[in-house]
């Protein structure tokens, strides 16, 4: 499969540069699964669009400050640093730690090099080794006994995509944030879940949708580039989920009394349908990590619904939307979309596939 079927253009005036007013303000199209039909309305709108006895599955990552801005030492020289996984965490406060990272300028960091990041609490850091495609394994300590994870999280930046073309603000902490946000670990929000806010959690409760929580931290992989011409080329990097009692629990007996399972996000969808995957196609508690590609062809087990925002052309993410509800029909919805003056990424509007 050609990745140029995946491809399209977007107006960059498009590209959502900053949040609703309200989360649950964002425009939202509702795309027919099995009809294509589509459908304008209102994120607002949900309650009225799923029924009685679905469940909602949400994921509770947080994302932390990973973007981290600083100087060379002894030199002075602007550096900035991406921390995309954990290799190596401190076991106790104050001992180092070393990750995988994006760094700038990479060709001026080789191994043996040494930056610092000061702000409410200063980090020290040293260029370990390089890696593939401009990553750096990179130590971090502080001299002060304070956590690194602390530390990080004092002074660094919300990791904004690039296509926001602006400097992270104090509001992003929290916009850029799901309402479900509590398991400390992703790079990139899972922009679905932008669009709810607790009143909205209370309608659908109200409804009598059932809503439960399940946790996969998003990292580099889910938006790296696909550099490949075949689709099926293509590799994921692996992220780590957790899914806990209550929420396996809660998804057997939905599917046990064949109520609609509703994934908000694909990051959730690749969770739950990774852990059917290699248990004969029921989802049960337990941690673990996926480099589950989603591509069209690919059987959905577990996922009867998708809320999902807009996303790249020649995304993975693109494509798991299409394996979904088909490349047609996404196309359509898209071409829609566009014509419509929807906003696009991250900070934009969403599409709901029923």
């Amino acid at each position: 499969m050609d990745v140029r079927e995946f491809d399209f253009d977007l107006p960059s005036e498009l590209i959502a540069q900053e949040p609703p007013a309200a989360r649950t303000g964002a425009r939202l199209l509702r795309l027919g699964r099995a009809t294509g039909a589509l459908t304008h309305t209102h994120v607002a709108a949900l309650p009225g669009l799923l029924l009685a006895g679905d469940l909602v599955v949400v994921n509770n990552t947080r994302v932390f400050p990973a973007r981290l801005l600083g100087r060379r030492a002894p030199t002075g020289g602007a550096v900035e640093c991406l921390l995309i996984r954990p290799v190596c965490r401190d076991p106790t406060p104050g001992d180092p730690v070393v990750w995988e990272a994006l760094v700038h300028p990479g060709q001026k960091l080789k191994p043996g090099a040494r930056v610092i990041f000061d702000g409410d609490h200063t980090l020290h850091g040293e260029i370990l080794e390089r890696r593939f495609f401009g990553r750096r394994l990179v130590r971090l300590w502080t001299e002060d006994d304070t956590a690194v994870d602390a530390a990080v999280d004092a002074i660094g930046h919300v990791p904004l995509p690039p296509y926001i073309r602006r400097h992270d603000r104090v509001d992003d902490r929290d916009r850029y944030q799901t309402v479900f946000a509590r398991a400390r670990g992703s790079i990139a929000a899972p922009t679905a879940g932008l669009h709810f806010d607790p009143s909205l959690v209370t309608a659908l409760e109200s409804r009598g949708v059932e809503m439960t929580e399940i946790t996969l931290h998003v990292g580099y992989g889910t938006f790296q580039p696909v550099r490949v011409e075949q689709v099926e080329d293509h590799r994921l990097e692996e992220e780590r989920y957790e899914i806990n009692a209550a929420a396996a629990a809660a998804i057997s007996r939905a599917r046990g009394e064949g109520r609609r399972i509703i994934a908000v996000g694909t990051t959730t969808t690749r969770a739950l349908e990774a852990v059917a995957r290699v248990h004969d196609g029921h989802v049960v508690a337990g941690h673990g990590a996926t480099d589950l590609f989603i591509y069209p062809g690919f059987d959905f087990r577990v996922v009867d619904g998708l809320l999902t925002n807009f996303h790249l052309p020649r995304s993975s993410l693109l494509m798991l939307v299409s394996a979904f509800a088909g490349r047609a029909r996404i196309r359509n919805a898209y071409e829609a979309a566009i014509a419509g003056r929807y906003r696009f990424y991250s900070y934009g509007d969403a599409m709901l596939i029923l």
